[in-house]
C-alpha cells in the first residue's frame, strides 16, 4: 500500500529514522524506472476489486482511469494493476468513495506474465503521488512519495497551493519527527490555513487541538520536469 512514510524520510535525508523502518528498497532513479517500464501513465484510482483479510488487501486488482499516457504500446483507457500478496512496495491502491474522487498517481507498471491483459509494479514500486494545484495543474507531490527516488528532487520542488483534497494529511498520519521536519522546511502547514495565525509555533499544535490537527501539502513538481527526469528516450517503445 502507498504508505508516505518511508519515501518521505528518504526524501528528507532522515537516515536515523529511515534506519528505524528498514526493508527499503535501493534508490531508483525515474530514468530507470521509465526505462524499465512497460506502462508509464498518469492515471486515477476509479476501483478496486481486492480479496481482503481482516479489512487488508492481500490480492486482486485495481482499476484506473489514464488521464496523460507517456509510455504505451497500445491506447489504453482504463489500466488494470493486479497485486497479490504483502510484501514491500506491493501495489495496491485505495478504493475512492462513492461521491469522492479516486487519487492520481503517476504510475510505473510492466505486463503481467500471466496475464497480457493487465499490469503488475516494479519490484521497487509502481506508483508516485500527484496532486492538483488552484491551476488545475498537475504536479507529483513533495517530498515525493510512494517510491524511493535517487534523483535530486528538491532543485525542481515549487511552492504551490493545492486544491485536492488527498494534499490534506492528518496528524496521526505523520511521524513526529518527520512532521516537525516538514514543518521546519515548509514542506507542510496547518490546515485550514486560515488557523495559521493561531498556530502555537514552540508546540506545533492549532487552537482546535492535537487531536483534530490536520496539515497540507505545500510544495511539489511539475508533471512537465518529471517527464524531463524520465528521459525521452526511457519512453520510447
Amino acid at each position: 500500500m502507498h504508505s508516505i512514510t518511508l519515501a518521505l524520510l528518504l526524501s528528507l535525508h532522515l537516515p536515523a529514522l529511515a534506519a528505524e523502518v528498514g526493508g527499503q528498497m535501493p534508490a531508483i532513479s525515474l530514468a530507470e524506472l521509465a526505462s524499465r517500464s512497460d506502462l508509464v501513465v498518469l492515471a486515477q484510482a476509479r476501483d478496486t476489486d481486492y480479496l481482503r483479510r481482516r479489512g487488508i488487501p492481500v490480492s486482486g486488482s485495481a482499476y484506473l482511469q489514464v488521464l496523460i499516457p507517456y509510455k504505451t504500446d497500445q491506447a489504453v483507457d482504463i489500466v488494470e494493476v493486479y497485486e497479490k500478496g504483502l510484501h514491500d512496495n506491493e501495489c495496491y491502491f485505495p478504493n475512492p468513495g462513492i461521491s469522492e474522487e479516486g487519487r492520481r498517481y503517476l504510475l510505473f507498471l510492466r505486463r503481467d506474465p500471466e496475464d497480457e491483459k493487465r499490469y503488475r509494479g516494479l519490484a521497487e514500486g509502481c506508483a508516485l503521488d500527484v496532486l492538483v494545484d488552484d491551476d488545475n495543474r498537475y504536479a507529483v507531490q513533495f517530498p515525493a512519495s510512494g517510491i524511493n527516488l535517487s534523483d535530486s528532487l528538491e532543485p525542481h520542488a515549487r511552492k504551490m497551493t493545492f486544491r485536492d483534497n488527498y494534499a490534506i494529511v492528518s496528524d496521526d498520519a505523520l511521524p513526529p519527527a518527520l512532521r516537525n521536519a516538514m514543518l521546519a522546511t515548509g514542506q507542510i502547514e496547518p490546515y485550514p490555513r486560515a488557523q495559521s495565525d493561531s498556530v502555537q509555533k514552540d508546540s506545533l499544535s492549532p487552537a482546535n487541538g492535537p487531536d483534530d490537527r490536520r496539515w497540507i501539502y505545500t510544495t511539489g513538481i511539475r508533471l512537465t520536469t518529471i517527464r524531463e527526469l524520465m528521459g525521452a528516450e526511457n519512453l520510447a517503445h
